[in-house]
């Protein structure tokens, strides 16, 4: 087939996408395919527009590409892509209407408030609400963001007015949860539209304590035990939980939900990712491993769920 792979782009995390993309785009050429790598910039759309290939596959990360936006646009063209369609990339994104969409399937959440930040509800006055309604710890982060880009654990009332500066500065919208102790662990889910499987749960040891940016992407930045060392029940639960948010989502081919295991055995979740990373520190690719997936079949599987799913 002849496929296009979309990467780079222009968020924050175009360095990871740079690295997810040349992964997939090996994949590809490695399976056969004809590959042609697009760095996007949705300043210039003409690459995009004039684009004749039997396939799209978007490695981007991030806003412009994990949105909504970009699947709209190619919805108009008539391109088929691999994952997840415009309302799922959206509401997946947008953390705080996927909490409703979670707690309309009673999947356990963190508590949490969402405010808006306008002329009439500046940072200063969300910053004393939050003072307000939140004892440390607890966690501010933007509301449309990816990487934990903009994310601080407040665990003192000090850090409040810095930690909103620091979200507002990526989203006019911004999301404070309560701080949930426990594992942090991630599930992958691929599948046909209604058939999707959960694959091996993964527990993810942050070399730093804190599972961020840096653990995520550098090498030896976190420790990654797949399966999960986890009791059945508990294991299954979670399973079934992943499978119920990327469904209820409306979520496309393959999705990595993310979740926090309490002291209680309660697993609280997270986020739904529609596009995770694929560079080779990333989880997805290692919970395929675990089965016996290898990067690039993973790869052509996405490739071949799309185009079963389109017939």
């Amino acid at each position: 087939m002849k496929i296009a792979v979309l990467y780079g782009g222009i968020s924050g995390e175009r360095e990871v996408s740079l690295s997810s993309g040349q992964g997939i785009i090996n994949a590809l050429k490695d399976k056969g395919h004809e590959v042609l790598g697009i760095d996007f910039n949705p300043n210039d759309l003409s690459n995009i527009v004039n684009l004749n290939v039997d396939l799209v596959y978007i490695g981007l990360h991030g806003k412009f590409g994990e949105d909504g936006r970009i699947q709209g646009l190619l919805d108009m063209l008539g391109l088929p892509y691999v994952g997840s369609g415009v309302l799922a990339s959206a509401l997946a994104m947008d953390k705080a209407k996927a909490k409703q969409v979670f707690k309309m399937n009673d999947i356990p959440l963190a508590k949490s408030e969402v405010y808006a930040v306008t002329p009439a509800n500046n940072t200063e006055q969300i910053a004393e609400k939050i003072s307000q309604a939140f004892q440390p710890p607890f966690v501010i982060k933007p509301n449309k963001e990816g990487s934990t880009l903009g994310l601080t654990i407040v665990r003192d009332a000090e850090q409040i007015a810095d930690a909103v500066h620091n979200a507002a500065a990526s989203d006019d919208t911004i999301l404070v949860e309560e701080f949930i102790k426990g594992r942090e662990l991630t599930v992958a889910v691929m599948g046909q539209k209604g058939e999707e499987e959960a694959l091996p749960i993964i527990e993810i040891i942050p070399r730093n304590g804190f599972y961020d940016y840096e653990s995520k992407y550098a090498p030896g930045g976190s420790e990654h035990i797949v399966p999960a060392v986890i009791d059945e029940e508990t294991t299954s639960k979670i399973k079934s939980y992943a499978v119920l948010a990327h469904q209820s989502l409306g979520c496309e081919v393959y999705s990595r939900v993310d979740f926090i295991l309490t002291e209680e055995n309660l697993p609280v979740i997270l986020e739904v990712n529609t596009l995770p990373g694929m560079t080779p520190t990333s989880l997805f690719p290692d919970a395929a491993k675990s089965i016996g997936i290898d990067y690039g079949e993973m790869i052509e599987k996405f490739v071949s769920l799309t185009m079963e799913n389109r017939k």
